[in-house]
């Protein structure tokens, strides 16, 4: 006799559940370390410029050529300013898988508890079922004349 769970479906779906959000943590992850590492490109980028404009300024350079560095400089602002707004959903979308995995783990956790709970059940009746057997046996071998 195996040990059939009745709840075996919803075992297995709690579990794909829990490797789905696994998935969509992984996903989260990857985008922030790609918004992070764009915002680290766009500060390199912009540090260049500032030295460039440095250089411009030391040596006879014309005003409207210090004033497109400049516009330059503040464009790219902005656009660090963006990438900051980006990494920061990224964060927030890494905390909420990170908060929906952990659900799943317990929920996954309670439906595995509770399917070994009935295994062991379920084992402990077996084994009472057997024992009974066992000394039913003896007692007729027991009562049996000799």
């Amino acid at each position: 006799m195996n040990f059939r769970y009745a709840f075996q479906k919803i075992v297995d779906l709690k579990s794909n559940e829990k490797t789905q959000a696994e998935w969509l943590l992984s996903s989260a992850v990857t985008q922030l370390r790609e918004e992070e590492s764009s915002l680290s490109e766009l500060r390199i980028e912009r540090q260049g410029i500032e030295n460039l404009l440095v250089d411009a300024s030391a040596a006879s350079t014309t005003v409207s050529e210090l004033m497109l560095f400049q516009n330059y400089l503040t464009h790219m602002d902005r656009r660090i300013d963006a990438k900051l707004s980006d990494v920061l959903n990224a964060e927030e979308q890494v905390t909420t898988s990170r908060h929906h995995l952990s659900e799943k783990a317990k929920e996954e956790k309670v439906w595995f508890r509770a399917r070994d709970k009935a295994r062991d059940l379920f084992l402990a009746d077996s084994l009472k079922k057997e024992q009974d057997a066992l000394d039913e046996m003896a007692i007729t071998r027991f009562k049996r004349p000799s």
